[in-house]
């Protein structure tokens, strides 16, 4: 029997939809490589301080955000024909929690009339959270959240 490395396993597992529950969380992705990736995808980004220091809940941050969240944002943008600004990243003055802003699972984009059309009629109305916020499940199990003036988006997959 041939031996093979730990990553060709892990690859073939992962391809396979299966895993043992030992592989580690994707790392974080830097501010630098987001905004390159969110940029060639043609989705623009904005803050109200004209900043992205993670420290400063004015800024537009993706310091730490999962790749995970990037492709998500990136299949929507897709899968919709919308054009997205992304309005909150992992800056401070987000509610905290394991899947919050803060740990990368999370961004926030402006409403527009067309994600607000394909949320609406492509995903699952799946009920309010605690606060009263409509809630929308993609069948990637994502999570859409209708804040009024933009959508919270929680992204436990690159999937839309």
């Amino acid at each position: 029997m041939k031996k093979i490395s730990g990553t060709i396993l892990l690859t073939v597992l992962a391809v396979l939809g299966l895993s043992f529950g030992t592989i580690a969380p994707a790392s974080a992705v830097s501010q630098s490589s987001a905004a390159s990736q969110f940029s060639a995808a043609g989705i623009g980004w904005t803050s109200s301080g004209g900043c992205s220091d993670p420290n400063n809940s004015t800024c537009t941050s993706f310091e730490g955000i999962r790749q995970a969240t990037i492709d998500g944002a990136i299949t929507l943008k897709n899968a919709s024909g919308c054009g997205l600004t992304i309005t909150g990243g992992t800056e401070t003055g987000h509610a905290g929690g394991t899947y919050s802003h803060s740990t990368g699972y999370k961004l926030d984009f402006s409403r527009t009339t067309c994600l607000t059309n394909w949320v609406h009629n492509t995903y699952t109305y799946s009920g309010t959270r605690s606060d009263g916020t409509p809630l929308y499940t993609a069948a990637s199990g994502n999570v859409y959240a209708d804040e009024g003036n933009h959508w919270d988006v929680l992204y436990y997959t690159c999937g839309c």
